[in-house]
């Protein structure tokens, strides 16, 4: 019976140990990856790639090797085995992934039998994408990757050596909430969940720290840190259900991140546990330290691709004296965008300043019956906190009111409602397709952006909206399409897409960044290249090659 095996490798195989997965660097090519992933093998070096060929002509079958080399880096090629009509090939299991999961789980339930561990099938499913690649409800899909449930360091330690044993690749995870796909994985591999490391191990309001395993949730930990009148800074919107391990992987931002920074701002020391299953500890207790490179930094942000982060060191703060949310309502988008730098020139210093555009403050109202959009067509939501609140209030209110603003103080039961709605209130229709993301700017050009989505709807024939964390320049764009009644709601169109990356070009154009805070995954890879010089990358892969030489940890991920 004739077959097709991809076998996926670095375009260098033939001559380089350097070997990663692939993973389409198009999004629209989306559903051709997935209708490919339960054919596609992962190998790990480019001597089992050849043996697999090796054991097709033992078999006595007709096997050829192609190459297909991507010309942009840092995706990869494929090789592409066809098989003519014969007995199945006989792979060796160190060299089939799907035999050496099948050998590894075997392993498992000889050697670690505490440990849970599900197989992959259809009801694994969705441990194979996360929040930002999950299909339409109407979607088919794969069967899910194998995965393991580890409550102690010392259990994920051996699920990744014995991955390693049998070259099967690992995909850490977390609570799923990320928007780039950095938790993607494939049936063929192995998920190393973070769901039972769940432990707040110490809370310091002397040293004002915390320690917690990576499985805890942004909003446990603030709870426990309440009642001491202290609280954890970062605030992703996914705050509620996401892990402070997911929230280090990506170097979550969040709303607070205009006076309290981005995770990486709160994290002083890491264990992690590294290719090998060795377990090391990087950064220090103390706020100061210099001694050696900032490993902990290279750490934070690398989306799994390194290690596997299995305890946190985190900065815990003195709950703020007081705090008062602001609303400023502008006739236009425009006049909203011009506005925010209004408040970098003031001496007031928010800890939140967010912006709605008139298009936001429309679908919030369709979705949630808010009214919005009655107070004006663009909204600057902001938060003060600390001592002196009204004499910050009074400096603000002239620096906006300067600025054509309606500035009006909002109750607590108020504020509370536009907080929510700003977290959770838009919706999207089902009847279009969408696609959204993140980028940063300087705060100064962010009117600029703004400006330039109307070229872009034009182009495309999409729309184009977007919120942002104003204060540190980070906009979240959505782009919509109605879906025709005659079309496939699974096949979104290139336009769309087109579009999306248009505005990161829009972004990079003047000085911003690909991402500003949910990570490259394998959305932005691409993209990334576009910013990053090819030395930089190159830089970059080395330091995943000397962490991680067999390439197991998240493969075709963020690099």
């Amino acid at each position: 019976m004739s077959g097709e095996v991809l076998i996926t490798v670095s375009p260098e195989c033939a001559g380089s140990q350097s070997v990663s997965s692939y993973n389409a660097s198009k999004r629209h090519e989306r559903t051709e990856t997935r209708e490919r992933s339960a054919r596609t093998r992962e190998v790990h070096d480019c001597d089992a790639a050849r043996r697999i060929v090796s054991a097709g002509d033992a078999s006595r079958q007709t096997v050829s090797l192609e190459v297909s080399a991507s010309p942009r880096p840092p995706t990869f090629g494929v090789i592409t085995v066809p098989v003519e009509k014969g007995p199945p090939m006989s792979v060796p299991t160190a060299i089939a992934p799907t035999t050496a999961l099948s050998a590894l789980l075997d392993d498992l339930r000889g050697e670690a039998p505490d440990i849970e561990v599900r197989a992959s099938s259809p009801e694994t499913a969705e441990f194979g994408y996360d929040a930002g690649t999950a299909p339409r409800r109407d979607a088919l899909v794969p069967d899910g990757p194998a995965v393991a449930f580890p409550a102690t360091v010392a259990e994920v330690q051996l699920l990744v050596r014995l991955a390693a044993r049998h070259g099967v690749s690992v995909v850490p995870r977390g609570a799923g909430t990320g928007l780039s796909g950095g938790a993607t994985a494939h049936a063929d591999q192995l998920v190393v969940s973070t769901d039972r490391l769940t432990r707040i191990v110490e809370v310091s309001p002397v040293d004002e720290v915390a320690v917690v395993e990576p499985g805890v949730l942004n909003a446990a930990l603030n709870e426990r840190l309440a009642p001491l009148g202290l609280f954890y800074a970062p605030d992703p919107a996914s705050w509620r259900i996401s892990t402070i391990g997911g929230n280090i992987a990506t170097n979550a931002g969040g709303l607070r991140c205009a006076k309290y920074g981005v995770t990486r701002e709160s994290v002083l020391a890491l264990d992690v546990v590294l290719a090998d299953g060795s377990l090391v500890s990087v950064g220090h207790r103390s706020i100061k330290g210099v001694t050696g490179l900032d490993l902990v930094s290279l750490f934070v942000g690398s989306e799994g691709v390194l290690g596997i982060v299995v305890g946190a060191t985190v900065r815990i703060r003195p709950l703020p004296v007081a705090r008062r949310t602001v609303t400023a309502f502008f006739d236009s988008t425009s006049a909203g965008a011009a506005a925010i730098g209004a408040i970098t020139a003031s001496r007031v210093r928010p800890s939140v300043i967010e912006f709605l555009d008139e298009p936001t403050l429309e679908g919030i109202d369709a979705a949630r019956d808010s009214g919005l959009r009655a107070r004006g067509a663009a909204l600057l939501l902001i938060e003060l906190d600390g001592f002196g609140i009204d004499e910050q209030t009074a400096e603000l209110t002239t620096a906006l009111e300067a600025a054509g603003a309606r500035v009006r103080v909002e109750s607590d039961t108020d504020a509370e409602i536009l907080w929510e709605l700003r977290r959770s209130g838009r919706r999207f229709d089902e009847r279009s397709w969408f696609a959204g993301g993140d980028v940063a700017v300087p705060k100064s050009r962010i009117a600029e952006v703004f400006a330039g989505f109307s070229a872009i709807e034009a182009r495309y024939g999409v729309a184009v909206s977007a919120v942002a964390h104003a204060g540190d320049g980070n906009l979240h764009p959505v782009i919509t399409l109605p879906i025709p009644v005659d079309a496939d709601p699974a096949v979104v169109p290139a336009s769309v897409h087109d579009a999306a990356d248009a505005v990161v070009r829009a972004a990079l154009a003047v000085g911003g960044t690909v991402s500003g805070e949910h990570g490259i995954g394998t959305v932005k890879r691409a993209l990334a290249a576009e910013e990053l010089a090819a030395r930089v990358r190159e830089a970059q892969l080395a330091i995943k090659t000397a962490l991680d030489p067999a390439g197991l940890f998240n493969p075709g991920k963020a690099l």
